[in-house]
């Protein structure tokens, strides 16, 4: 083990730094929200979304083209992540459909926006927009092809800016030695976090959004421990244990996720499969970066490069440090 620490020394110590570069920009990947609910003809209640960069509101605007006016001045409210806008609003005579809506400060950030239109009907259509095309034309209900393209994107792209998920994925990986040992710790993880996602996003259970975050900061703070001592020669739960270790946090993790596709929303007819397919998004996005390490430690150890004795603890103080700072700053978002 204290060999395969030094050989991913180098590696680990770039993600650390990735991540602590990114720690103060994580919020600036969380999803914006935009919802227009048709009440009566051509009348539609407005939702928008727009999520918190740095403890502030974020530069996104919503540009209504021309034939939309306001039947109420719009409500603004401060939540702990984000900030919610809601108005009235009313079309001419031709309606919503072919209109072209646009988020203004979405090309120079790294947010998406996922626009959901329901119609007086019943019939609902999504859409996601993204930086590199901010606007679009407002179509009719789309197809469930579309709802599953846009949902595994969406899950994916999630994974992948989720930093403490990975950053706990990446302490598993050091930690578990063993194709087969290691095989078993990701399924039982991506099974875990499947239940409690299904669950948490079904409304069967419900637990506070800020408790959650903080406390799979403190599964990060856990692997840290237990990673310290194996470079010791002590014994180690996640060690000799993996799966249920993995199983365990896996059902933590899961409730984040959950709370990251309530954000956007889930289309009414559309539940069980964008559901699933934002759940394959994220086992993707986590495949693709397991593959991403294990490449990195594959080409580490040909180098054979020689560390000296005390770098063996630098992985496990890099990611312990991270996830402290990460616990203490959430708790402190409580307040």
């Amino acid at each position: 083990m204290i060999s395969r620490c030094f050989a991913v020394l180098s590696g680990v110590l770039v993600v650390c730094v990735a991540l602590l570069s990114s720690a103060a920009l994580a919020d600036d990947s969380q999803p914006g929200f935009l919802e227009f609910k048709e009440t009566t003809a051509n009348r539609y209640s407005v939702l928008w979304r727009t999520p918190k960069v740095k403890g502030k509101r974020s530069g996104l605007t919503l540009i209504l083209p021309k034939g939309i006016g306001n039947l109420t001045p719009p409500n603004l409210r401060e939540l702990s992540d984000s900030w919610i806008e809601r108005r009235l609003v009313e079309t001419d005579a031709n309606g919503l459909i072919g209109k072209r809506i646009e988020i203004g400060g979405l090309k120079s950030s790294t947010t998406q926006v996922l626009a959901r239109f329901e119609f007086a009907n019943g019939e609902a259509s999504t859409t996601l927009l993204k930086p590199v095309q901010p606007w679009m034309i407002v179509k009719g209900p789309r197809s469930a092809a579309q709802v599953t393209w846009d949902y595994t994107i969406l899950g994916f792209e999630h994974i992948l800016g989720g930093f403490d998920h990975l950053l706990f994925v990446l302490a598993l990986l050091l930690i578990v030695s063993g194709t087969r040992r290691l095989l078993i710790a990701i399924t039982s993880f991506t099974v875990a976090h499947s239940l409690t996602l299904a669950a948490a996003t079904l409304g069967l259970v419900w637990v506070p959004g800020p408790p959650v975050e903080a406390t799979i900061a403190l599964s990060i703070l856990f692997l840290a421990s237990e990673l310290v001592k194996i470079n010791r020669g002590k014994r180690s739960l996640t060690a000799s244990y993996p799966w249920i270790v993995a199983f365990g946090f896996g059902l933590l993790h899961g409730l984040g996720f959950a709370g990251a596709l309530a954000d956007v929303g889930l289309p009414q007819h559309e539940i069980p499969v964008a559901l699933l397919m934002f759940n394959v998004g994220v086992e993707l996005g986590q495949l693709v970066f397991v593959a991403a390490v294990l490449a990195t430690m594959l080409v580490i150890n040909r180098l054979r490069i020689n560390l000296p004795v005390w770098s063996q603890q630098m992985p496990a103080y890099c990611i312990g440090g991270i996830s402290a700072f990460w616990f203490v700053e959430r708790v402190v978002g409580f307040f």
